[in-house]
């Protein structure tokens, strides 16, 4: 009877060693797939917010080719003038 309780707790035990090598591989493997949702979901908004730039970037390349554009953007951007224009820049006065 006593050998026979023996090996009984013995195959217990090895039953209940396996159970949490496999749970701890699940835990863990469940946490790796968690972190990479996580992940994808961050690089796709990163993407689509990239596209949104790109857009953009491509729009204003389409303006930069329209030398009326690039004048006007030049005067305002870095105080370019015309001929005969007189620059008063109010960002520098202060109160």
């Amino acid at each position: 009877m006593k050998k026979y309780r023996l090996r009984l707790l013995i195959y217990l035990g090895i039953l209940v060693g396996i159970g949490a090598v496999l749970s701890l591989s699940c835990f863990s493997t469940w946490r790796q797939i968690s972190d990479n949702h996580k992940t994808k979901e961050e690089l796709t908004n990163k993407y689509n917010e990239l596209l949104e730039s790109e857009e953009s970037l491509e729009g204003e390349v389409v303006k930069l080719q329209d030398p009326e554009y690039v004048a006007k953007y030049a005067r305002e951007k870095y105080l370019f003038t015309k001929d005969g224009e007189l620059i008063i820049d109010m960002g520098s006065v202060k109160e």
